[in-house]
């Protein structure tokens, strides 16, 4: 048995007095507790207590033992206390990739509360579009929105999912009309998103099943969904976009949705990070999104505190707030986020 389980023995017996009393404390047999005291014994070579039949006393040498114990075994919880005091403690920075979009219409407006409720915790945010190589680059986490992640040696937790949506204004919709079928596509002026996985490729999932269209060359090819959108508004084609970009220019009457009945993939959101994670990381990381139906804890990306930037508050609509993420519904408009032909905004 190792040294500090009989100095926790020895102590709860003589702080009780009784070898019976200290048995019951600690939930051993009084023949057991004994035994580990004489254990003890053997192994310092000295005599801790004198007993009898009717008393128990500590000898010189114990007691001296005993002042000892008490301190180490003091000292010992405290620095544990502290240590686990030290790994809760949200502090340090936190790098973390995003895409643009993303980072502007989903992580701005939670970040604020974020930062309040950790005010020892950095955070360095880079948005950007492309992919980044996340151990090259010195992030701990990236937040990627594909349809398929590529082969790493990362750990990626899936935290909810954006559909895409297929739309143009109703500006252009008057000078052009509007797509009945997918094949009718082919006809318009077409906005493309070209950090895609498939720029001129789009999947449809409709009644008869999926379908794949290869598009002609974009009129526009940009590698933002935010500027996409503003060229959509404007009336100059037809463009796919992510549900939390598309769906206030929708509910403003800004953008039409075309095809409802014809659905892209929609783009899984995951977070990413190191495997396993560096030293100091293991807190911070447990503060940031994870999977939507996630209770409190765990190592993710993960993404913000569980109680402030929590998956289940991000992907989730608040009262008179559009969703971020949400399943297909079939009204003609929909407040739910989404991603098409633009696959890591």
């Amino acid at each position: 048995m190792d040294s500090l389980a009989l100095m926790r023995s020895f102590r709860r017996v003589v702080e009780l007095g009784s070898f019976a009393r200290a048995a019951d404390d600690l939930a051993l047999s009084a023949a057991g507790l004994s035994k580990q005291v004489r254990q003890l014994e053997a192994r310092l070579g000295t005599v801790l207590l004198q007993r009898t039949t009717r008393r128990m006393s500590l000898t010189d040498g114990g007691r001296l033992y005993y002042a000892e114990c008490c301190r180490l075994l003091d000292e010992i919880d405290a620095l544990e206390q502290r240590m686990r005091a030290g790994s809760e403690r949200v502090d340090g920075l936190l790098r973390i990739n995003a895409p643009l979009s993303f980072g502007l219409c989903v992580l701005s407006p939670l970040l604020s509360r974020f930062l309040a409720a950790h005010p020892h915790l950095r955070l360095d945010l880079a948005l950007d579009d492309r992919v980044v190589d996340l151990v090259g680059e010195g992030f701990d986490v990236a937040v990627r929105l594909r349809s398929e992640l590529e082969d790493s040696s990362l750990v990626a937790r899936r935290l909810g999912q954006v559909e895409q949506l297929l739309c143009a204004a109703p500006s252009y919709l008057q000078r052009h009309g509007q797509p009945r079928t997918p094949q009718e596509l082919c006809g318009h002026a077409l906005l493309g998103y070209s950090l895609s996985q498939s720029p001129r490729a789009w999947q449809l999932q409709g009644a008869d099943g999926a379908s794949e269209f290869t598009l002609p060359a974009p009129r526009v090819a940009a590698n933002n969904s935010l500027l996409l959108r503003d060229l959509l508004v404007d009336g100059h084609g037809v463009g796919s976009l992510p549900a939390f970009v598309a769906a206030p220019a929708i509910a403003a009457d800004r953008l039409r949705e075309l095809l409802p009945r014809h659905r892209q993939p929609p783009r899984h959101v995951r977070g990413l990070r190191h495997r396993p994670p560096a030293a100091g990381q293991g807190a911070r990381l447990r503060r940031f999104p994870r999977r939507r139906t996630a209770g409190r804890a765990g190592r993710g990306l993960l993404s913000a505190s569980e109680q402030s930037l929590h998956p289940a508050r991000l992907f989730r609509p608040r009262r008179g707030a559009h969703a971020v993420c949400t399943r297909p519904r079939r009204r003609p408009i929909r407040a739910a986020p989404a991603r098409t032909h633009g696959d890591s905004r």
